[in-house]
């Protein structure tokens, strides 16, 4: 049997610490790609805990609306959290690939690192351009390759020793070829798609202040690693401070993502 790579209610509790700040590096560029304006209705699929819809409010600003979407009833909880001050902004536990919403009901929509995760990328996109407006734009960030991912050099050591782990790793950076994402668009109806990549190394004041918050579960990637028995998670912690070059002081984390844009 496969395993996913999940976010239940402990993944939710420790993902902002394990990675809110990687995604909030990376949320203005998906900002942008979908031209975010003032007074806009916008959809954040696969929202997480909110940082994307909370970036996206500031922009659309009083006149607008965000709504942010995710399927995880746990993150979901999150974002209401993060968003309870907006009277503009709601939540709602949603399914990316059979949106609940009628046709044309957005302005835009966004999704941050999640498309990756969808089993079928081209109906979830094809999702985002039904319930687009005329002339709206979709955006979606997604990860390139496991070396220049966060935590999918996690992930793709962990398959080593965990080989059902091996399809959804390989999944998630399946999307990270310019012209693939770009044939998903085209394929899901997109019109004016535009990719580029972004880069950023993030400097930790130590490998602990990196790999702590995956040892309790955080993300994705700290689910797949709290099930795995201990002498396993030892040597994964191991190899991954191996291949940063840890010398007991900071590291850098170099992440690339690409991010995709489409308009309806």
């Amino acid at each position: 049997m496969a395993h996913e790579l999940t976010y239940k209610a402990e993944a939710a509790a420790e993902y902002d610490r394990a990675f809110s700040h990687v995604s909030a590096h990376f949320v203005p560029f998906v900002l942008r790609a979908a031209r975010l304006a003032p007074s806009q209705s916008v959809l954040d699929v696969a929202a997480g805990t909110g940082i994307a819809a909370e970036a996206a409010l500031a922009i659309v600003g009083p006149e607008g609306s965000i709504v942010a979407a995710d399927l995880s009833a746990e993150m979901v909880e999150k974002a209401r959290r993060r968003l309870s001050k907006a009277s503009n902004a709601s939540v709602a536990v949603e399914d990316g690939q059979a949106l609940s919403f009628p046709d044309a009901s957005f302005d835009a929509v966004l999704c941050s690192l999640g498309l990756m995760f969808f089993p079928d990328p081209v109906r979830g996109l094809s999702e985002f351009r039904r319930v687009l407006r005329p002339g709206g734009r979709a955006a979606v960030s997604v990860t390139t390759v496991p070396d220049r991912s966060y935590n999918g050099r996690i992930n793709v050591v962990m398959a080593r020793y965990m080989p059902s782990l091996a399809e959804a790793t390989a999944r998630t950076f399946a999307l990270g070829d310019a012209a693939r994402l770009q044939l998903h668009f085209s394929q899901a109806g997109f019109v004016d798609i535009e990719t580029n990549i972004e880069k950023h190394t993030f400097v930790l004041p130590s490998f602990d202040t990196y790999f702590a918050p995956f040892e309790l579960g955080g993300a994705s990637t700290g689910q797949a690693l709290v099930a795995l028995p201990e002498e396993v998670r030892r040597a994964v912690r191991e190899e991954i401070r191996r291949d940063l070059g840890d010398t007991g002081g900071p590291i850098g984390i170099e992440v690339e993502v690409m991010i995709a844009s489409g308009r309806r």
